[in-house]
């Protein structure tokens, strides 16, 4: 922070994003990169990214679309079952390989259906030195419950592969956050969202698509436990806003799809969070610095700087309706 009005945040890192592909690409890619310096790219797409040839040239079409920008993606695989000629000519390229549950969220269902199928590949990534970056839910288990169901298994992965990083992606349960203290090897991401909204927001009155997402928000205690950890900096928890975008028309219908999108608000939308809970000295490793160290990277610099002024959330950009469309926010990026 360097006046009264103004907050300058030294190369802020999302360590979760959808880029999708095609024309939705070009439209959302520029709005995270004109935002942060670098972003973890998810490859779950149609196909997914699972292999050399298509990680590269997805990468080179990210790289058009932020051309403007400075801006380093870091690239994933989609998990499967991946031979060690293949991993090792693919390690220096990506950030880690992410791991879905068949069935579990959008684009999933080339997902491992049991955790065993999958150690032979975990066994290879530890040697490796590749990180795992999980989507935590058990798609079998009752909703509200899917993601504490998952739990046992990042306790048995933490023990069993030791020297494996393992990242829970988008924490949203007071367990998961518990665990952060229990293994060495665990860390987490944490969205927007799941900071400041509760089941109730979504479905407690006239259902809000645009705040539905996978995993769905919890309970206030478990919003709570999430906050507090993020207002402290807790050293294995990072920024990821699994910025989801969809269509207009595939929100607002029946079946309507899961995500929220939140890439152009969620550095204004954060820095208002925490200097509502006189928190902001904490903002800098909770949106940078603690991504930067687990992940032992070191993107292009970049200092990012917002203004305390009343800014209005656009009803929609391009097809997609961000977050708290119409909503009147405090800080702007400048």
């Amino acid at each position: 922070m360097d006046s009264s009005n103004d907050i300058v945040i030294d190369t802020p890192m999302d360590m979760h994003l959808h880029f999708r592909q095609g024309k939705m690409m070009e439209l959302v890619a520029p709005l995270s990169a004109a935002h942060f310096a670098g972003g973890v790219i998810m490859p779950n797409l149609v196909p997914p990214v699972d292999s050399l040839e298509r990680l590269q040239a997805y990468q080179k079409e990210i790289s058009s679309a932020c051309k403007n920008h400075v801006f380093s993606p870091y690239m994933t695989l989609f998990f499967r079952s991946y031979t060690e000629a293949e991993l090792l000519a693919v390690k220096n390229k990506i950030i880690g390989i992410k791991l879905y549950p068949a069935g579990a969220t959008t684009h999933s269902d080339q997902g491992v259906n049991s955790i065993a199928e999958a150690e032979a590949t975990i066994s290879l990534m530890q040697d490796m030195g590749i990180p795992l970056l999980v989507h935590g839910e058990d798609p079998e288990g009752f909703v509200l419950d899917r993601e504490t169901l998952f739990l046992p298994n990042y306790a048995d992965l933490a023990n069993r592969f030791p020297d494996l990083k393992i990242v829970m992606e988008h924490i949203t349960t007071t367990g998961a956050v518990s665990m952060l203290d229990q293994y060495e090897n665990l860390y987490a991401t944490v969205t927007l969202q799941h900071l400041m909204i509760t089941l109730d927001d979504v479905v407690g009155g006239l259902m809000k698509p645009h705040l539905f997402c996978k995993p769905i928000a919890k309970r206030p205690e478990d919003k709570d436990s999430l906050l507090e950890a993020a207002l402290n900096a807790h050293p294995k928890l990072m920024f990821g806003s699994d910025s989801a975008p969809h269509p207009i028309h595939e929100k607002e219908c029946c079946g309507c799809a899961a995500g929220v999108f939140t890439a152009p608000i969620a550095l204004p939308m954060l820095v208002e969070l925490f200097h509502h809970h006189n928190a902001i000295d904490q903002l800098q490793a909770f949106v940078s610095d603690t991504a930067r160290k687990v992940y032992k990277i070191e993107p292009t610099r970049k200092k990012v700087r917002l203004r305390k002024e009343t800014y209005t959330i656009p009803s929609q950009f391009g097809n997609v309706t961000p977050m708290n469309a119409g909503c009147e926010i405090s800080w702007k990026v400048i």
